[in-house]
């Protein structure tokens, strides 16, 4: 195989040689554009154009500089100001200036191009995929590749792959032996080793189909769901908690369920996104599909007292923007926020553009996170049902779907700080209405055609409060007088409004004779204007009122959702003047960005739209970016290494031609399945390779781009512990549901405000899987941030690997880690209660499945005995390692022996 190997690298050798004679034209994406934003763009481009020069868009460049003269002159090098200026010996004229001069290769480049005609060229990326032929045809690999000859591949993508090695003088590795692969492939489909009997049944398992069956099987398991969930979660940033100072609970755990079910569904790929970023825009969406918006409710939400809403929920609005992009479109956009993109032809005011699409949603950075779904269940569900349907009957299906809305998510509603023109009175803490006595305040601008009740949500001390509603001005006609009950929490009242057309300011006017001058007379939080429930001429209409005030006081689960505001409420985007929300500049209609929209697609203005267009064929980027973060999961680098980046300062892809057949595969034949699209990456030979490395390959492919040989990467921090638990027997199988609390030490939360503490979890709670584990945003898990877990503050596109001590600490001393090596020790003495050294080798092969080599067998003896030594002469120390007052010597030093075997490299490694 190596001979073979040689000859046909010298073939393609000679080949290239002989194409190289040729003069070939310049290429403006390789060889212009990187020499243009490395040495000209940082003072030539989105952030700055010193002297009127910017060579982010051809127009701009070819453009008169301020000198009037032109820098870039198509087919016309000696009067083009840019070749003098990088020519030029005097270092105060010559550019770059005062930086390194080019070089004669980058001069030489930059010359031929303009000769040429200064054509600009679209960077590869903002083109969509195009149809690649499979590479096995190629004569040269053909005999050496044809698993139906007994040759290598296993399906067409390992063709691409050995394309790659044979240009780089490789020869790919034989496949890993069993008890590797099978370990693999379980950690990689579902983040859990095998049993020890399902690795032997595997390994004995000899007929053709068996790899093939148990990959088959790994995609059908629940697990599959919650391994791929933590993946998922860590771009929707899901925390269980809100952020900032106060950092206060949220209750949003039905959205990380919602992501399991769907993967473990296998939901298309485009009916994932959708939902994600528009299912509150579907024609009348499911719970599940107003759930699945919790993907932007997870940004952050900030409590302080003075904070302003506005500020806060515009910079959750920008935190989706840039999340999409980056999510969706492997696209850096934050800094177009400020100004046009540096390297990328993204205009500042396209961002804006596409703000837009996400600038109309409800939420305003309230305490209690409104818009919530409220989960009605029981006689609530059945009301809920009844009431809907009395509406439809009486009013038709449109209005029946406002009400099931209504009382599901209380919108549409506002909230006290739309409120102005106060006297006598304020927003308390920028979040209530709290007007005193004599005082008043002013709500502008409110549609009150057909509205016939006003809800509030209120909370009042101090008994005698009463308020008056005036339409216009103070002055003006009364349409509602109301006296308030005490009420210590906050509660839901029903104001009949006098009947009134159009759209009109409110004027709310408060007295409390009762309650001295300085104090106010009730706390509101927010206010609804609903039309009348139809079937006046129904006996039982008051029946329906009641239970409609029933579910409006119920105490029921509630999630946040996305819900479009109302036309009256529709909010105007204004670009930000140097990203400024304070300083506000033209008004600009949602639109994507004209550099990835190619082939020019009408995109409707609204979320629903949006999200539709990125799934679109056309779309460049989107099935790229999905099938490149599959990729990095499984081999530990993307096709492009950089995962949130696929602009032009971006790694460029290893393998550009395999990037777009996955892309096209996932579109056209697996119609966005997430689980096919895994399963062509597991089936393959590449991916089934030995990990080990040959010296020649380890000079040739240090980094492994070329796939020479198998991945070998460090576990996730929830697949080192959910190991840990698994293999000592102690992981519950418990799925879904509210966060959970493992051990952690005391005084690791420190909660400001709210006096939240950490409660560990029991009966079996503090068992499940790490996707379960409570994360609080200021103070995440420890052991999971030791290993590289995110925080969830932000979208994080990829976890960057680290290796610290601090990670052997974790595994040799976490509680978790030490109860799970009692466990594991427990199973080892179990196997064989006579002998130690066979109780070892147990364990070894529980988290391996192969047999311990001499050496550590031997290392571990030692580890053993030392350990027996020393707790048989210390019964109490014994008891308390193993955690038994009953325990022995022997389990004890077996314990420390388990607690060692978890923190093996090959343990804590997928090779």
């Amino acid at each position: 195989m190596r001979l073979f190997s040689k000859k046909i690298f010298l073939l393609l050798a000679l080949t290239a040689l002989f194409q190289g004679c040729k003069k070939e034209k310049i290429d403006f994406s390789s060889q212009v554009k990187p020499i243009l934003n490395k040495r000209c763009i940082s003072c030539h481009g989105g952030v700055k154009q010193n002297g009127g020069f910017s060579v982010l868009f051809r127009e701009e460049a070819l453009d008169t500089l301020e000198s009037g003269k032109l820098a870039i002159i198509p087919a016309d090098v000696d009067h083009s100001e840019m070749i003098r200026r990088i020519n030029e010996k005097d270092p105060e004229a010559r550019m770059p200036y005062k930086e390194e001069p080019l070089s004669k290769q980058e001069i030489n480049i930059l010359t031929r191009w303009i000769e040429e005609g200064a054509e600009w060229g679209e960077h590869w990326a903002y083109n969509p995929p195009q149809p690649v032929i499979v590479p096995k045809s190629n004569r040269l690999l053909s005999g050496f590749a044809n698993s139906s000859e007994g040759g290598w591949a296993k399906n067409d993508l390992d063709f691409f792959i050995l394309e790659k090695l044979v240009e780089n003088d490789l020869e790919p590795s034989p496949e890993a032996d069993r008890a590797t692969l099978i370990r693999r492939v379980y950690l990689d489909v579902i983040g859990l080793p095998p049993t020890l009997e399902q690795a032997d049944a595997f390994i004995n398992d000899k007929s053709e189909g068996a790899y093939e069956k148990v990959v088959d099987q790994l995609l059908a398991s629940p697990r599959y769901g919650e391994k791929w969930a933590s993946w998922w979660l860590d771009l929707a940033r899901y925390a269980d908690t809100k952020g900032y100072e106060a950092d206060r609970s949220r209750t949003i755990w039905q959205y990380r369920d919602y992501v399991i079910r769907s993967l473990n569904e296998d939901k298309p790929f485009d009916q994932f996104t959708v939902e994600q970023l528009a299912g509150d825009l579907l024609p009348n969406p499911s719970n599940e599909q107003l759930i699945a918006t919790g993907f932007h409710r997870n940004t952050m939400n900030n409590e302080e007292g003075g904070t302003d809403d506005e500020e806060f929920r515009v910079a959750a609005v920008i935190d989706r923007v840039n999340t999409t992009w980056e999510v969706w479109q492997g696209t850096t956009i934050g800094c177009v926020q400020c100004h046009s993109h540096p390297y990328d032809p993204i205009r500042h005011e396209e961002y804006y553009e596409a703000m837009a699409f996400f600038n109309n949603t409800r939420d305003e950075d309230v305490s209690d996170e409104h818009p919530v779904l409220r989960l009605y269940e029981g006689e609530d569900q059945k009301k809920l049902k009844a009431i809907t349907a009395w509406v439809a009957r009486h009013a038709g299906e449109d209005r029946a779907i406002e009400v099931n809305r209504f009382l599901k998510t209380l919108e549409p509603k506002y909230h006290a700080h739309v409120f102005d023109q106060f006297q006598n009175g304020e927003l308390s803490g920028y979040k209530w209405l709290n007007i005193r006595p004599g005082g008043s305040a002013r709500m502008k601008g409110i549609d009150l055609e057909n509205k016939n009740h006003l809800y509030i949500n209120y909370s009042m001390n101090e008994p005698g409060g009463s308020f008056e509603i005036r339409k216009d001005h103070l002055e003006g006609e009364v349409i509602a007088r109301v006296s308030l009950k005490k009420a210590k929490d906050f509660r839901i009242i029903d104001i009949p409004l006098k009947g009134s057309t159009g759209t009109h300011d409110l004027y709310f006017l408060f007295q409390n004779p009762k309650l001295e001058k300085d104090r106010g007379v009730c706390a509101i939080e927010w206010f609804s204007f609903q039309e009348d429930l139809p079937g006046n001429n129904s006996s039982q209409l008051a029946t329906v009122k009641n239970s409609f005030m029933d579910l409006l006081k119920a105490e029921v689960e509630k999630t946040p959702v996305l819900i479009e505001n109302t036309p009256i409420q529709k909010r105007e985007t204004r670009i930000f003047e140097r990203g400024n929300w304070l300083l506000q500049g033209d008004t600009v209609r949602p639109d994507v960005p004209l550099a990835l929209n190619v082939a020019s697609q009408q995109v409707t203005p609204d979320r629903l739209g949006f999200a539709r267009w990125l799934m679109s064929k056309e779309n460049p980027l989107a099935a790229r970016t999905l099938v490149n973060r599959f990729w990095e999961q499984i081999f530990g680098y993307g096709l492009i290494e950089t995962l949130e980046d696929f602009g032009s300062q971006g790694i460029p892809p290893t393998h550009p031609q395999l990037l777009d057949w996955l892309a096209l595969r996932l579109m056209n034949e697996h119609q966005w399945s997430m689980k096919k699209i895994l399963r062509d990456i597991v089936m393959s030979a590449t991916y089934r390779q030995d990990s080990r490395v040959t010296e020649d390959a380890l000079q040739k492919d240090q980094r492994n781009q070329w796939l020479s040989r198998g991945a070998r990467v460090r576990l996730s921090s929830e697949q080192i512990r959910d190991q840990a638990l698994a293999v000592s027997g102690l992981l519950s199988k418990k799925m879904y549901g509210k966060g959970v609390m493992p051990f952690q030490p005391e005084g690791i939360w420190n909660s400001v405000y709210n006096g939240e503490s950490w409660k560990q979890g029991e009966g079996g709670d503090q068992y499940r899987r790490g996707v379960y584990t409570f994360i609080k945003r200021t103070s995440p898990y420890p052991s999971m941030i030791m290993f590289d877990g995110s925080s969830r503050e932000v979208c994080v596109g990829r976890r960057i690997r680290t290796n610290t001590p601090l990670q052997a600490l974790v595994t040799l001393n976490d509680p978790v880690f030490v109860e799970a090596a009692r466990a594991l020790a427990k199973r080892m003495v179990e196997s064989d209660p006579v002998s130690f050294m066979e109780g070892i080798r147990h364990g070894y092969s529980l988290l391996t499945f192969r047999d311990i080599p001499d050496e550590k067998l031997g290392i571990l003896l030692t580890l053993y005995h030392d350990a027996f030594g020393v707790y048989e002469l210390d019964l109490a120390a014994a008891q308390a390692i193993s955690n038994d007052k009953n325990g022995t010597a022997q389990l004890a030093a077996m314990t420390v022996v388990g607690n060692a075997l978890l923190n093996l490299d090959e343990v804590v490694t997928k090779e």
